[in-house]
């Protein structure tokens, strides 16, 4: 008699055909995911002559110099933008203008973005306002410090869209929000910063401006000419210097940018922001059996291979063991109890589509995970709900929105992992991103969709038999063929997770073999937020106490006014 939880034995031959298969297939698509990463970072490298030249150090050495060294780094958005502003996978630049993410500085887990300005000056692209939305939403939820490295020529005015401008008015109130949640937002003003972008140190509660590359104007000289006529030199317009002397915009002025991000760690780390977060409790835990190694030669890419999603929860969870609920029960649905680094979860995976059982169970079990105060864990790889008469007299309808309705109200923190497939309603029960998940990631074998594109396809062609037969016409096979083939290409390219994650419909693809780390660094953060106290206030980023004499003359008048009753 035991009470350990059980341990699963797995029964995965590595170096069989099937496993080697599955290891090629996965390593293929891998190897697109850091090819098409690693372009933008040399694309960014590149400009390092001008860095150079101006006394300035790269982007992704700003960020490397902010973080604790030897600290976990958890990236959001990497994707952002593949396949957006050029469908060509082997030139499409990901990453959006920004290069954003979850890390230490001093010890404190904060939400970084530094602007990608070693690519176009980091003028914005069409999912750089979606991407600086997200980051922002995951601060606010996960109650982290937000600091920005900023450098960018903002939007880039030849590709103007109407929507980026007007979307652009969130990335502002975000920082509003931030800061009257009590969340400190601190800016590095390594560059210009112009227009819109200006209200970025404005809207910052700490803003540390470079001396001499450092700008923040509502207009630049260009634009002030246009617009005004008015030839003003860039420093006594927004020079880092005036702002830091005059104008009150900037808190700490740095000699270069070294000593700026010096700077920002020391801001940091005089917030004192752990004081108000107790330490996590010493835990204990096992590392899994078997390795995370194993999960590209476990799982297909074609998600139409079955397999067993408990042998990829072998790897990830502590000491490769768990306890199954209800396992005979809506057995193709997996609902389990484990550990992530000692942090119970309970996961739900998918071995099959849902049945009116499966979708009572999961109801059940998150609510049980609810009550215990336990984070959900989805692992999809999912085609869907049962249908058919069956299932439809079954409660299919019924059953499927109890289990939406846990999925969308559990209070705990709630993580998807997309290893698969990820169709129809399907996306939705498993806790897709219209769910608000705390975070969501993705394989790079990850198809999603509203149905696959063969699917799509035949059910056009049953819609245009039956009408050809209505109107008792005869069929054109070829025309038939045509559109099938028309209509699996249109699916089937927008169904890949490199066509998804670019448009942010999730946040970030990973490499299977990290998900362990991944997980746990989200679990992290998200308990981290649960027991953090925060100090709200009702305006955000303090005034300046500094008045002209305007200003003087009208408070004054309205003083005189309400003291007469007017």
């Amino acid at each position: 008699m035991t009470d350990a939880v059980p341990v699963f034995e797995s029964k995965i031959v590595p170096g069989s055909e099937r496993y080697e298969n599955n290891q090629r297939q996965q390593s293929e698509l891998i190897e697109r995911m850091r090819a098409a990463l690693a372009r933008t970072a040399e694309r960014s490298n590149a400009s390092q002559p001008r860095f150079d030249k101006r006394g300035q150090i790269l982007p992704r050495e700003r960020l490397a110099r902010l973080l604790d060294p030897g600290s976990p780094f958890l990236e959001i958005g990497n994707m952002a933008g593949f396949l957006v502003d050029n469908d060509d996978p082997e030139q499409s630049v990901p990453g959006a203008a920004y290069i954003c993410g979850i890390g230490y500085i001093n010890g404190t887990r904060c939400m970084v973005t530094v602007d990608d300005s070693g690519i176009n000056a980091g003028a914005m692209t069409t999912t750089s306002t979606r991407k600086a939305t997200r980051v922002m939403d995951i601060a606010l939820q996960q109650k982290l410090p937000f600091v920005h490295l900023v450098e960018s020529a903002g939007a880039n005015l030849l590709e103007y869209r109407v929507e980026m401008w007007m979307e652009g008015g969130g990335v502002f109130a975000r920082l509003a929000r931030l800061s009257a949640a009590g969340l400190p937002v601190v800016t590095v003003l390594h560059g210009a910063s112009a227009a819109g972008g200006a209200y970025m140190p404005g809207l910052s509660d700490y803003v540390i401006g470079v001396k001499g590359n450092g700008k923040a104007y509502l207009a630049g000289p260009a634009l002030l000419k246009a617009a005004t006529g008015e030839v003003a030199e860039d420093e006594p317009l927004g020079g880092a210097g005036m702002h830091a002397t005059v104008s009150g915009l900037v808190e700490y002025l740095a000699e270069d940018d070294a000593h700026g991000l010096a700077l920002c760690r020391q801001v940091i780390a005089s917030l004192g922001w752990n004081r108000h977060c107790p330490q996590p409790p010493p835990r204990d835990f096992a590392e899994p059996l078997y390795s995370t190694e194993d999960l590209p030669g476990i799982v297909p890419v074609d998600y139409r291979q079955p397999y067993d999603a408990r042998e990829v929860v072998a790897r990830l969870v502590d000491g490769s063991a768990f306890l199954q609920f209800k396992p005979d029960y809506g057995p193709a649905t997996l609902c389990l109890q484990a550990a992530v680094y000692g942090m119970p979860v309970g996961i739900i995976a998918n071995n099959g589509p849902i049945d009116p059982n499966a979708a009572t169970k999961v109801a059940q079990f998150i609510q049980l995970c609810d009550q215990s105060d336990t984070s959900l864990l989805f692992l999809q790889n999912i085609t869907g709900y049962m249908v058919g008469t069956d299932y439809e007299q079954a409660g299919m309808i019924k059953h499927g929105s109890k289990m939406i309705q846990a999925v969308t109200n559990a209070r705990v923190p709630r993580i998807t992992l997309m290893i698969g497939a990820s169709f129809g309603a399907g996306n939705y029960g498993m806790c897709g991103q219209g769910y608000d998940p705390d975070f969501l990631f993705s394989w790079p074998n990850t198809q999603i969709g509203v149905m696959g594109g063969e699917q799509a396809a035949r059910t056009m062609t049953e819609v245009f038999r039956a009408g050809a037969a209505r109107k008792g016409v005869a069929v054109d096979e070829a025309r038939i063929a045509a559109q099938e083939a028309r209509v699996i290409a249109h699916y089937d390219r927008q169904s890949s997770a490199f066509y998804t994650s670019g448009r942010m419909l999730d946040d970030g693809l990973i490499d299977p073999r990290d998900s362990r780390k991944v997980l746990g660094m989200a679990l992290q953060t998200c308990w981290e937020a649960r027991q953090r106290r925060v100090f709200p206030n009702t305006f955000g980023v303090g005034e300046d106490v500094a008045m002209d004499t305007s200003s003087v003359l009208y408070w004054a008048q309205v003083r005189s006014c309400s003291e007469a009753g007017e």
